[in-house]
C-alpha cells in the first residue's frame, strides 16, 4: 500500500470512528468539517491491507493508551468541558461506584479504566466510544436530578463499553464498506449509511440494558432507578416532545424498557413485589400507591419503592418486622419509603407490610 492511500485511509478511519459513539439520546458525534469521511470508501479498495490497516487503527483507538487520549483529547476540542464543581464532583462519585459495582461482576473494568467528563452539548445524551471513552451532556442535567437514575444512564453506556460494543459497531460497519467499495459500490451512498446509523444492534441495546441493572445492583443505587428513569423520560417527553424527538426515535421503546426492568425487579424480589400502573403489591396484596413526590410523577416514585422492596427480599430484610424512623417505613436495614402528604402514614404503611410481606 502506497503512503498516500495509507494516508488517507488513517484519515478516513479516524474520522469514522469519531462518529460511532453509544448515545441514549442525541445523534451520534459529527466528525470535524476537516475530516473527510467521503475518502474511505474510495481508499478501502486495498482489501486486504484495507483490513489490515482497519484493525490497526480500530486497535489503536480501543486499545493502547496513546490512541485513547487522542480521542479524549478530540471529544473534548470538539464538544467543550464543563468544569461545573457539583456535577464533576457527582460523576466523580458515580464512575466509583459503578466502577466497584461492574468489578464484582466483571474485574475487567480494572485493565482499561474509563475516561470521562462532562461536554457542554444540551441534547439530552450520555454517550461512550471507543477506548473506553465516556462523556456526558449538560443536557442530561436539566432531565434528570436524581443521581440513581443517572447513574442507570451511565451504567447502560459503560454496559457497552465493558462488551466493547463501540469497537464492533465500527468493525462491521467499515467492513461494509471494504466489500462496497471492492465491489464497485457508489462511495457517497455507503458514507451516508455509515454516519448517519448508529451501528449498535437491538441485542447490543438490551445487553447494556441488562447490565445496567447487574451492575446498579452491585452498587448503594436502588435498583428501582432502572425503571424509574425511562417512567421519567416517558413523563417528560409528553411535555417537550421536540427535546426527545430524537431519542424516542432511534432507541428501543421507552416503555418496553422500563416493563423489561420492572420483571427484572420482580424477579430480583424473588418473586415477591409487583408494580402495576403506580399500584404496589406484596405477596399479591397492596400495599401502597406512591403519591407524586419531589419532582417526580407518582409512577415514577412508584419504581423507587418497588426497588426498595426488591432489594430487602433479595437482602433477607423480610425476615425482620416492619417499623417506622419518622416517616420513613423500614424494613430491617433497608428503607422503603420516606412519606409525603399525599402518602398514608408511615405506621399505617408499616402495619400493612407487616400483615402481608
Amino acid at each position: 500500500m502506497n503512503k498516500k492511500l495509507k494516508t488517507r485511509i488513517t484519515t478516513g478511519l479516524t474520522a469514522l470512528c469519531l462518529t460511532i459513539p453509544l448515545t441514549l439520546g442525541a445523534p451520534a458525534p459529527r466528525a470535524e468539517a476537516g475530516f473527510d469521511l467521503s475518502n474511505i470508501a474510495g481508499a478501502l479498495i486495498g482489501g486486504a491491507a484495507a483490513h489490515s490497516q482497519l484493525n490497526n487503527e480500530l486497535h489503536k483507538y480501543n486499545d493502547t493508551e496513546q490512541g485513547r487520549q487522542e480521542m479524549l483529547q478530540h471529544l473534548k476540542k470538539q464538544y467543550g468541558v464543563n468544569h461545573d464543581p457539583y456535577l464533576n464532583n457527582q460523576l466523580d462519585r458515580i464512575m466509583h461506584n459503578l466502577t466497584t459495582g461492574i468489578a464484582a461482576v466483571d474485574p475487567s473494568v480494572y485493565k482499561k479504566p474509563y475516561n470521562y467528563f462532562i461536554n457542554n452539548e444540551k441534547t439530552f445524551n450520555a454517550f461512550c466510544t471507543l477506548g473506553h471513552n465516556l462523556s456526558v451532556n449538560t443536557g442530561l442535567y436539566s432531565v434528570l436530578q436524581n443521581e440513581d437514575e443517572i447513574a442507570v444512564v451511565l451504567a447502560h453506556e459503560l454496559g457497552h463499553g465493558q462488551k466493547d460494543h463501540p469497537v464492533k459497531g465500527a468493525r462491521r460497519a467499515l467492513n461494509v464498506e471494504i466489500v462496497g467499495a471492492a465491489t464497485g459500490s457508489q462511495a457517497g451512498q455507503l458514507m451516508a449509511a455509515v454516519v448517519n446509523n448508529r451501528h449498535i444492534t437491538k441485542p447490543m441495546e438490551r445487553e447494556a440494558d441488562a447490565l445496567a441493572f447487574d451492575y446498579i445492583s452491585h452498587t448503594g443505587y436502588n435498583p428501582g432507578a432502572c425503571a424509574a428513569v425511562w417512567q421519567r423520560v416517558m413523563d417528560r417527553s409528553k411535555g417537550q416532545p421536540s427535546s426527545f424527538q430524537k431519542f424516542l426515535s432511534d432507541h428501543p421503546a421507552n416503555d418496553d424498557r422500563r416493563d423489561a426492568y420492572a420483571k427484572r425487579l420482580n424477579q430480583y424480589s424473588n418473586g415477591h413485589v409487583t408494580n402495576k400502573d403506580g399500584v404496589i403489591k406484596v405477596n399479591t396484596k397492596v400495599f401502597c400507591t406512591p403519591a407524586a413526590a419531589g419532582g417526580m410523577s407518582a409512577q415514577e416514585r412508584a419504581y423507587f419503592v418497588m426497588g426498595n422492596l426488591a432489594a430487602a427480599y433479595h437482602n433477607g430484610h423480610n425476615t425482620r418486622a416492619a417499623y417506622t424512623e419518622g416517616n420513613t417505613v423500614m424494613l430491617g436495614q433497608q428503607p422503603i419509603i420516606t412519606c409525603t402528604s399525599g402518602d398514608e402514614s408511615a405506621s399505617v404503611l408499616a402495619e400493612r407490610l407487616n400483615k402481608i410481606k
